[in-house]
């Protein structure tokens, strides 16, 4: 099952190793689109001023992601959109401790993509959303050494802010491809055994951060 995971880390981590590319140019911007540069700019001009940062070192690179991305993420959307129909069937407790490790395993995920950052250039392609939308995908292309790479963003509106919801790396989209992740493990061990496998992967990620620090 572990090895399983380690295979869906592979999108979160493309994702913000791509999401940190230099943005593009700039003018009047829909304000889903505004989420993802400023999100871009925050990420860029934190690395950029950190020496450590830079480094890899696992303690700055983790209050980073907690600090700069973290805010721009609606966890309960995702973490209810990965679990899929077994989220109705989670009891209140079940579903926050979900939603705490499912949170910390894309905190570990991401940590591991901030070392991997470079100045890539990022085009943004035409956003199409109703006025009064509360779903909207924003578009983009990376020029990652000259090749065109896929990244979208899902965002929804929550209390008048746009939050990320879904990362769709070169076609794939990063709630469904846990979302098969997670069925199987629930069909095999129940929602409590979903639970303990994301628990210990996050111990071992912790623990592989804290070697390295």
């Amino acid at each position: 099952m572990f090895r399983t995971f380690k295979s869906a880390f592979l999108l979160p981590l493309m994702a913000l190793g791509l999401l940190a590319a230099a943005p593009a140019a700039r003018a009047e911007t829909p304000a889903p689109v505004q989420v993802i540069q400023n999100l871009t700019d925050s990420v860029m001009e934190a690395v950029n001023n950190d020496p450590a940062l830079k480094s890899g070192d696992p303690r700055k690179v983790m209050q980073l992601v907690e600090t700069k991305v973290l805010p721009y993420v609606d966890f309960q959307h995702m973490t209810a959109s990965a679990v899929g129909r077994y989220w109705r069937q989670a009891t209140p407790a079940q579903q926050k401790d979900l939603e705490q490790q499912f949170k910390l395993l894309l905190i570990h995920t991401y940590s591991g993509a901030v070392s991997q950052i470079k100045n890539q250039k990022v085009e943004y392609l035409p956003f199409r959303a109703a006025p009064n939308a509360s779903n909207a995908v924003v578009r983009t292309r990376v020029l990652n050494n000259g090749e065109p790479i896929q990244l979208d963003y899902r965002l929804v509106k929550m209390d008048n802010a746009w939050k990320i919801s879904d990362v769709n790396v070169m076609g794939i989209w990063l709630v469904d491809n846990y979302r098969g992740v997670f069925a199987q493990e629930i069909g095999q061990k129940g929602i409590e055994g979903l639970i303990q496998t994301l628990t210990t992967r996050n111990k071992e990620l912790a623990q592989a951060g804290g070697a390295k620090g």
